[in-house]
């Protein structure tokens, strides 16, 4: 458990050392330390900053810079989010993507 009161679009810095994630009321965005060698430990989430997100259920709509200093994110007060009611599986995607750009033409 890395959460302690539940959490929402997880996403890891890009040095892998440290796990952000918004709480669930879409207000903070908290980040927990993580130490992987010897073995995975995740340290006591704390809140990097307040900030009224806006909701935009199912993809993650934020992400960090390259050099995990900065964030970007949306904020529309007016969003709702559809529901999803339809999600397209493909199994095999590897080969289905052979099949579709023979050669290796990408």
């Amino acid at each position: 458990m890395i959460s302690s009161e539940g959490g929402i679009e997880p996403l890891w810095a890009r040095n892998g050392r440290e796990l952000f994630y918004w709480d669930v009321a879409r207000k903070k965005l908290m980040v927990v330390d993580i130490v992987t060698q010897p073995a995975f430990r995740a340290g006591t989430p704390r809140m990097l900053f307040e900030y009224q997100k806006a909701a935009c259920s199912p993809i993650r709509c934020y992400d960090i810079t390259a050099d995990d200093k900065r964030f970007l994110t949306e904020r529309r007060a007016d969003f709702k989010p559809e529901p999803v009611t339809e999600l397209n599986l493909v199994l095999n995607w590897f080969e289905e993507l052979k099949r579709l750009v023979p050669n290796g033409r990408r």
